[in-house]
């Protein structure tokens, strides 16, 4: 009986370890998985019921597809917009448009250019 009583507690926390790292980073409240699992570590009967009542995200689960169905492998489409950037996404969008100003002035500085040579030409005449 005391040996059930003792496996229970280690059990419990060898569960909860195996649920935070199978869960996704999006799935965790509170604290990074990381965390979660040290805490779990270093003390087991807490961090599991802390880990179970506040820090799993209970969210709707995805649909269950069979094995063999080609859904299996498909991302879903997120519509456009409708994702937020990250932030390397959000760097990179920012030095294209950074690069496409630079162009645009360039092209004009050498429209202007063109147009002063213009001038000078015309007047020379």
């Amino acid at each position: 009986m005391y040996l059930i009583l003792a496996a229970l507690p280690i059990l419990l926390s060898v569960l909860t370890l195996a649920d935070i790292i199978m869960r996704g980073e999006h799935q965790v409240n509170h604290l990074p998985k990381t965390f979660w699992i040290i805490l779990v570590i270093l003390i087991p009967l807490v961090g599991a019921i802390l880990w179970w009542t506040i820090g799993r995200d209970y969210g709707p689960r995805p649909e269950a597809v069979p094995f063999g169905d080609p859904r299996r492998w498909e991302r879903p489409v997120a519509a456009a917009g409708s994702a937020p950037l990250s932030s390397t996404e959000a760097e990179l969008a920012r030095l294209d448009a950074e690069i496409a100003q630079a162009e645009n002035e360039a092209r004009i500085r050498r429209l202007e250019a063109e147009v002063e040579a213009r001038r000078r030409r015309d007047d020379a005449r």
